[in-house]
């Protein structure tokens, strides 16, 4: 895939975005060449005030240990900023290797976005989506 598809280095894609809660899907690879972009757009979305974000993985084909590490430490992020982590639609095999890490008792996984949203507030489950692709150094409405 190219840079142009929006797939490898488009770092999130923003589905919903309502009051605090934010859910963002994640790109195809997760990986050292872009964990920290993502990482970075993401500490931008909590400084702009948001307490739940919801990382939809369910494009995630790949995920090495970069981007394990940028989860955690956004998990730590939102802890210190009294919010909440929810890590959605992660492959059962990326599940397996959660829990072999034994980062489900950290970080559970939530089969679906809708479920990530259910716990807790669900502030955005009845709001309307719209998406923007928020790329390394700008941020574009459309996908």
């Amino acid at each position: 895939m190219n840079d142009l598809d929006g797939s490898r280095f488009s770092m999130l894609r923003v589905l919903v975005r309502h009051a605090d809660t934010t859910v963002v899907r994640l790109p195809t690879e997760v990986d050292y060449d872009n964990a920290s972009d993502i990482g970075a757009r993401c500490q931008d979305l909590i400084r702009e005030g948001c307490a739940t974000l919801v990382l939809d993985a369910s494009d995630v084909h790949y995920l090495d240990s970069s981007g394990v590490s940028m989860i955690i430490t956004l998990s730590r992020a939102l802890d210190n900023h009294a919010g909440t982590l929810r890590l959605a639609a992660l492959s059962d095999h990326y599940q397996q290797v959660w829990r072999l890490l034994g980062l489900d008792t950290l970080l559970p996984v939530f089969p679906t976005v809708h479920a990530a949203l259910s716990r807790g507030t669900g502030a955005c489950a009845t709001s309307r989506s719209h998406s923007t692709t928020l790329e390394p150094e700008t941020r574009s409405n459309g996908m």
